[in-house]
């Protein structure tokens, strides 16, 4: 597992900060809305870990928890659209990846409502940056779609893994992952 760790750690380092931010690409409507989440190492850890912390959470937080960021990722993204600026987004997006880590990492045991606003909170970052990078032409409805159900896959990923890991190896193999997580996102962090 020490390894696993150190690896994950390094790469982390060498990965490019924000890879799904780039807006590079001919893509059309729901298309490049589902391609852009799954493109960067921020996005990616930061979906799973949502699904994560969701399943260890338990009971109804398994399905509310991932439902509030994928809400607050679309209005986010709307606000992109409409023209409003967020500070300091890509930093949100890499504290996101360290917080959510180090919830799945620690366990930690909140209140439902809780949950769903702290994901929520880093959602409305994740939407700006989708929608900000919106290629010209395409159908916002569309890519908000795209966007929304790879999303919504990721932390489907993200509570299947924890929920099979925790079955055949232990809560503790999960945590560990969450602190892997935390670690790269610091490392995202790092290289903005």
């Amino acid at each position: 597992m020490l390894r696993i760790l150190t690896a994950a750690a390094a790469l982390s380092l060498a990965a490019a900060p924000a890879f799904a931010h780039t807006g590079v690409g001919a893509h059309s409507g729901i298309a490049a809305g589902f391609a852009h989440p799954l493109f960067g190492l921020d996005h990616l850890l930061a979906m799973v870990a949502v699904g994560a912390w969701a399943a260890l959470l338990g009971g109804r937080a398994l399905w509310l928890v991932p439902a509030a960021f994928v809400a607050a990722m679309v209005a986010g993204g709307a606000l992109a659209v409409s023209g409003a600026a967020l500070p300091m987004v890509e930093t949100a997006i890499a504290l996101s990846v360290v917080v959510l880590g180090a919830l799945v990492a620690l366990n930690a045991r909140v209140v439902v409502g809780l949950g769903m606003a702290v994901v929520a909170a880093f959602a409305v970052f994740h939407g700006h940056a989708h929608g900000s990078e919106m290629p010209a032409g395409l159908s916002v409805a569309g890519y908000a779609a795209g966007f929304a159900l790879a999303t919504a896959l990721l932390h489907a990923a993200g509570a299947v893994l924890a929920t099979v890991v925790v079955r055949l190896a232990s809560t503790g193999a999960v945590r560990w992952a969450g602190a892997a997580t935390a670690i790269a996102g610091v490392g995202i962090a790092a290289g903005l």
